[in-house]
C-alpha cells in the first residue's frame, strides 16, 4: 500500500512512541477493506509498539479500524481509507494514543479532560479537503484525552449511501450525538468554545483582567502575524486579538507566490505564522471578535479601547487592525437558505462531494474561473455564469477553460435566485441583454465573486472608502490618531498574502514611532 519512502518516515514517527498500541481493524471481503487492510499491516510492520487485529464480526462501518491503547475502547476511529490530507490525522492519532504528548496548553488538556457527558462524534471527510484535518485532528485528540468523548473519521467517497442520506454536501461536517453540530474548518478551541460555553464567559474574565498594551493588532492573518513580530521585537508590550489565527489563508489550498517559499498549504502557513508569533513575548488571544474601538478621544483619556464579543475590553495605546476579508455574498434568495446544502465557497474542499453532478461557478474573475476548471474534473458539468461582458480572469486560465468539454459559460448574466427544496436543485440567471430570465437545473452552485473587508465594526469611528476598506497613509495611519490598519482590510491595492505581511510590519512600524512621539517630554 505505502512505498518505500512513506514506509520509513512512518517508522520515524513511530519510532517516538512509548506505550503499545492496539489497531482493530472492522472489515469485510470489499476491495476497499482490502486496501484498507493493506495499509494497516504496512503500519503495524513499521513499530513493534503496534498490533493489528481483524474482525469480521464487528458491526462498526467497514471498512474501519479504531485505534487504542490495551485495555481502552475509546480511542479515535477512521471508517475508509485514511489517505491523502488524513494520512496526518492517522499518524498523529498512534502518536497520541501511544504516548507522544500533543502540542496543546495544558489549560486546554484540562478543559477537555473536565469535560463530564458522554459525545460522540462523526466527522464526514473528502481526502482532497484541506480544512478536514483540523477538525479531524482536534477531535480525536479529545477521545484520546477523555474516555467519555469518541471521534469517527468517515471517509465520504467509501460511505456514499450516508453521505446521501444525511444530506450532506459540505466538508467537514460534524455530528454530535447524532445531531448536526457544525461544518467547516473548526479549531480545538472553536469547537471546545460550543461545547463547553463556561469557558468563554472564564475566558472573557481573564481577558478583561489584562493590563493595557503598548500595541494591541485586532486580526491574526499575515499581516497580523507580521506586526506581531515586529512590534514585540521592539520590546514594547504586545497583544493580538484574533478570531481565528491565520485568517483567510486557513481556506487557502495552494501559495506558491510568498517569496523564499516554493510551494505550500495555507494551513500549514497559518500555522507557521502562529509559531513565528508565539516565539516572541507575545499574548494571543484566540477566539475573540471585536465589537468595537473607542479611541482615546476626551479628558484625561490615553488609551484606546477594543470592545469584544464576548464582553471583554482590552485597552491599549495604540491598535492596528488587521481584520482581513470574507467571500462575498451575491445576496439572491436561495443563498442562505441553501448554505452548505449545495451552495459552496470552496471547490477543493466540497467539489468531491458532486462527482459526476452539474453544477454552477458565479464569477469570471481568476477564482471563479480556476474553481471551474478545477471542477470539471470532477463533476459532470460545469455552467460558468458572469455578470459582465467577458471574463476579467488571466487569457492563459480563459484559454483552458474553453478547453474543455463540460465547461458552458454565459457572461452579461445577472443571477437572480438559487433554488432548491431541501437541496439546491437548480438557479435562475437574468440575461442582461434581452432581461428574459433563464433557469439551469443543477445540485451545486460555487460562489466566486471576491471579498469584503471585516470593518462593519468601525462604521462611523474610522474612515472608511465606498468599499468599506479602511484608508490607510503610507505608514498605515488610519484617521484616528494611535489607530493604525493593515492587510485586506485596507485600502491597499492587490489583496495578496506578501502584501498583507509587509503593510503589517509597516503598521507595526507606524505605531512604533506614534509611541515614541506621544510619550516623549514636553
Amino acid at each position: 500500500m505505502l512505498d518505500a519512502d512513506t514506509k520509513a518516515q512512518l517508522k520515524t514517527y513511530l519510532d517516538r512512541a512509548t506505550q503499545p498500541i492496539e489497531i482493530v481493524a472492522s472489515l469485510d471481503d470489499g476491495k476497499a477493506s482490502a486496501e484498507l487492510l493493506s495499509l494497516l499491516k504496512d503500519v503495524a510492520e513499521s513499530s513493534p509498539l503496534v498490533t493489528l487485529t481483524e474482525s469480521r464480526d464487528d458491526p462498526n462501518r467497514k471498512p474501519s479500524f479504531s485505534i487504542n491503547r490495551p485495555g481502552e475502547n475509546h480511542g479515535p476511529r477512521f471508517a475508509g481509507l485514511p489517505m491523502g490530507h488524513e494520512f496526518t490525522s492517522l499518524i498523529l492519532a498512534l502518536l497520541q494514543i501511544g504516548g507522544y504528548p500533543p502540542k496543546v496548553e495544558q489549560a486546554v488538556l484540562d478543559q477537555i479532560r473536565a469535560l463530564d457527558r458522554d459525545l460522540e462524534f462523526e466527522i464526514y471527510v473528502s481526502l482532497t479537503c484541506h480544512n478536514c484535518p483540523d477538525v479531524v485532528q482536534a477531535l480525536n485528540l479529545m477521545a484520546v484525552q477523555n474516555p467519555r468523548i469518541r471521534a469517527t473519521m468517515i471517509e465520504g467517497g467509501t460511505f456514499q449511501d450516508e453521505v446521501k442520506e444525511r444530506q450532506i454536501m459540505a466538508v467537514p461536517t460534524v455530528f454530535l450525538n447524532g445531531t448536526e453540530f457544525g461544518q467547516g474548518r473548526m479549531s480545538l478551541e472553536e469547537i471546545l468554545a460550543k461545547i463547553d460555553t463556561s469557558g468563554v464567559a472564564r475566558e472573557a474574565k481573564k481577558i478583561d483582567a489584562k493590563d493595557p498594551f503598548d500595541v494591541l493588532i485586532v486580526g491574526g492573518g499575515p499581516a497580523g502575524a507580521a506586526a506581531a513580530v515586529y512590534a514585540a521585537r521592539k520590546g514594547i508590550r504586545t497583544g493580538v486579538a484574533s478570531e481565528r489565527f491565520g485568517g483567510q489563508v486557513l481556506d487557502t489550498l495552494g501559495i506558491e507566490n510568498f517569496i523564499s517559499i516554493k510551494e505550500t498549504e495555507g494551513p500549514k502557513f497559518a500555522h507557521a505564522l502562529e509559531e513565528h508569533v508565539r516565539n516572541y513575548d507575545v499574548d494571543i488571544m484566540n477566539l475573540q471578535r471585536a465589537k468595537a474601538l473607542i479611541p482615546n478621544t476626551g479628558a484625561g483619556k490615553d488609551m484606546i479601547e477594543i470592545q469584544l464579543e464576548s464582553g471583554a475590553t482590552l485597552k491599549s495605546k495604540s491598535v492596528i487592525i488587521s481584520t482581513g476579508a470574507r467571500w462575498r455574498n451575491i445576496n439572491v434568495p436561495g443563498e442562505q437558505a441553501f448554505k452548505n446544502k449545495g451552495v459552496a465557497y470552496c471547490p477543493h474542499c466540497d467539489g468531491p462531494l458532486f462527482k459526476g453532478k452539474r453544477v454552477a461557478v458565479i464569477g469570471g474573475g481568476n477564482s471563479g474561473v480556476e474553481a471551474a476548471i478545477d471542477l470539471a474534473g470532477i463533476v459532470g458539468h460545469v455552467t460558468l455564469i458572469e455578470f459582465d461582458t467577458a471574463l476579467r480572469a488571466d487569457a492563459v486560465l480563459q484559454r483552458k477553460l474553453m478547453s474543455l468539454k463540460n465547461v458552458e459559460v454565459f457572461t452579461n448574466a445577472q443571477t437572480t435566485e438559487i433554488t432548491g427544496d431541501q437541496k439546491v436543485n437548480g438557479l435562475v440567471y437574468k440575461d442582461r441583454t434581452s432581461g428574459e430570465l433563464k433557469t439551469v437545473p443543477l445540485e451545486g452552485v460555487f460562489i466566486q465573486i471576491g471579498l469584503v473587508p471585516n470593518t462593519d465594526w468601525l462604521q462611523g469611528v474610522v474612515e472608511l472608502s465606498k468599499h468599506g476598506e479602511i484608508i490607510v497613509d503610507a505608514r498605515g495611519q488610519t484617521s484616528v490618531p494611535g489607530v493604525f490598519a493593515a492587510g485586506d482590510a485596507t485600502t491597499v491595492p492587490f489583496k495578496q498574502i506578501i502584501i498583507a505581511a509587509g503593510d503589517g510590519a509597516k503598521a507595526a512600524l507606524g505605531a512604533f514611532d506614534h509611541l515614541i512621539r506621544s510619550t516623549a517630554p514636553a
